[in-house]
């Protein structure tokens, strides 16, 4: 692994992909500092370290790597562009112009990421406008002189870094290694890894937290991340056959091949959409009071991590959005016609129809199996935090994007390093993507 390693700086394109890759992610991080003007960052920063727990602000935080706490240029993150691209993949499946878009090739894609990019600027100046709004709001002495220059400077401010966030991760993808905006995602999430662990170490070095606490806390990382591993690479194939025919002289097809159906064919999507809407009654309860609602402390803490309640609507939004999510971006129907059209069939199964069917009954059995696996893999961890109280950063969602990028940036240097004759991350076999 060291010599491998080693081999990605003896090839000159890669290095100066890795090279530029970490200098992107370094203005990124420099951002996350550049606090927005106008702003009480102790009086908020103190307001969110209380109220991030268990609530949709939590979520926030983690996406945007603590820029939220002291409201920094980039403290929208790139959340709106993932809003806009889900929004515009939604629209694809009903608007027939769009759904026409997606089937023309490059110059289709190149519109849709168009739409996508003015959709991230308009959800982002609503998000903003929304924030300085409620930041004027709440009690708490947050902006120090509110009015409308402070929420236009704060629209521009907000907008703008999204934009930036968005242009970085673009140059990512274009002209470093790996995807540029899981990358983005990525390092929010890991820059908050190294001060957990110190955390950890100095509660366990004290006696706040008992040796066999951390060794659980070990054995369960170790076991969630395998886990995870397994669930990204699985796969169920499909065994494809193409009839052989002949145009003019030369004869085509005769080949077989298969037909891959992940097993977590949404990825981590389910897990933040699940999220978001059992935390959005928290949050609100949150802001508005339990003292003024005694009802709304009863709903705070029944959907709390930890209790039953939130568990069970966890694991069914969970599955419910693997099921949604996977019916939008996977259409049986489609792709048994292509096999139709190039002469491909499913041995024993009828082309056509009965080969939709099918596939479909396969895709149905495969993603219950996925969204089963997601479900433990998002409640474990969340188990181990609220119920042993371990001091440890190891959220499920986050493990999820943290080893899903991971494996998707390995797979592109391990591409470069075959290409160019040497020796990949593994001797035997190939890493894929998550694709």
């Amino acid at each position: 692994m060291i010599e491998t390693f080693g081999n990605i700086f003896k090839i000159p394109e890669l290095k100066k992909r890795l090279i530029f890759t970490f200098a992107m992610m370094a203005i990124y991080r420099i951002g996350i500092h550049v606090p927005t003007p106008g702003i009480n960052t102790a009086a908020l920063s103190a307001f969110i370290t209380q109220h991030s727990k268990g609530t949709i602000l939590g979520l926030f935080a983690m996406f945007s790597g603590g820029a939220i706490e002291k409201l920094a240029i980039f403290s929208l993150g790139i959340m709106p562009y993932i809003s806009a691209s889900i929004i515009l993949q939604l629209l694809t499946v009903v608007w027939p112009y769009l759904e026409r878009l997606s089937k023309e090739g490059e110059q289709g894609r190149k519109k849709i990421t168009q739409y996508t990019r003015y959709g991230t600027v308009l959800l982002s100046a609503i998000q903003a406008l929304g924030i300085a709004i409620g930041l004027e709001s709440m009690k708490g002495g947050f902006v120090l002189i509110p009015g409308w220059r402070f929420r236009i400077m704060t629209v521009i401010t907000l907008t703008a870094g999204t934009a930036f966030i968005m242009w970085l991760g673009e140059q990512i993808s274009e002209r470093g290694l790996g995807n540029g905006i899981s990358l983005i995602i990525f390092a929010g999430i890991v820059a908050n890894m190294p001060a957990a662990i110190i955390n950890s170490y100095g509660q366990l070095s004290t006696g706040a937290m008992k040796p066999y606490v951390a060794i659980l806390v070990v054995i369960i990382a170790v076991v969630v991340t395998a886990g995870i591993v397994l669930m990204q690479q699985g796969q169920r194939r499909i065994p494809v056959q193409y009839a052989k025919r002949q145009v003019g002289r030369r004869m085509y097809g005769g080949q077989s091949t298969h037909i891959p159906l992940r097993v977590n064919t949404a990825g981590v999507i389910p897990v933040i959409f699940a999220q978001s809407i059992i935390m959005f009654p928290v949050s609100i309860g949150q802001f508005m009071g339990e003292e003024k609602y005694p009802w709304l402390g009863a709903l705070i803490e029944h959907f709390s991590p930890g209790h039953l309640l939130y568990t069970i609507f966890y694991v069914g939004s969970i599955i419910f959005f693997c099921y949604f999510y996977t019916a939008i971006i996977f259409n049986p129907s489609d792709l048994a016609d292509n096999m139709k059209k190039h002469g491909g069939f499913i041995p024993g199964i009828r082309p056509g129809k009965r080969t939709a069917e099918y596939i479909d009954k396969v895709l149905t059995r495969v993603t219950l199996s996925g969204a089963v696996a997601l479900s433990a893999i998002a409640i474990l961890p969340e188990f181990l935090i609220f119920q042993f109280k371990v001091p440890f950063y190891l959220g499920g969602t986050a493990l999820l994007i943290v080893v899903g990028v991971a494996l998707d940036t390995v797979q592109q240097a391990e591409s470069h390093l075959l290409m160019r004759h040497y020796e990949g991350f593994i001797k035997k076999g190939r890493i894929r993507g998550r694709r």
